[in-house]
């Protein structure tokens, strides 16, 4: 029987069906033959975990569609929020979030963003860092 090679670690992408960016992102690694687990997130919502291991990585601003529209219908454009607010804005409505977000191991990226998601494939296949080096988001 032949030996296989240790399985490639599966990419997890929050998003909705219906978004163009997260369909994009489940077509890009689809196409590098990555495993996805997708998560739609009108079916389940993201875990607050989930959401606060994002904005501690990237800046709860950065996880937040402030261009979007749904962020200016709630009005939250003349807010000044800090990180935890907007956290539990985002936790609160699905469509204040910026889609879609990808995690690959303890790696993250948000929105349609090719460049860091060739970066986290990247990170994912290169040799694990020794034990007490840094690892860049």
């Amino acid at each position: 029987m032949p030996s296989r090679a240790p399985a490639s670690p599966s990419v997890q992408v929050f998003g909705l069906e219906d978004s163009p960016s997260t369909r994009a992102a489940l077509r890009f690694f689809k196409e590098r033959r990555v495993p996805i687990h997708f998560v739609d997130l009108r079916r389940r919502p993201i875990a607050p975990a989930e959401l606060r291991r994002f904005a501690e990585r990237l800046g709860a601003p950065a996880v937040a569609d402030s261009a979007g529209r749904a962020w200016h219908d709630a009005g939250l454009g003349y807010l000044r929020m800090d990180d935890a607010e907007i956290v539990e804005r985002l936790l609160a409505d699905v469509r204040l979030l910026r889609l879609p977000l990808v995690r690959l191991g303890n790696d993250v990226a948000v929105g349609r963003d090719e460049v860091a998601w060739k970066r986290l494939i990247a990170a994912a296949s290169s040799p694990a860092p020794e034990s007490g080096s840094a690892t860049t988001r």
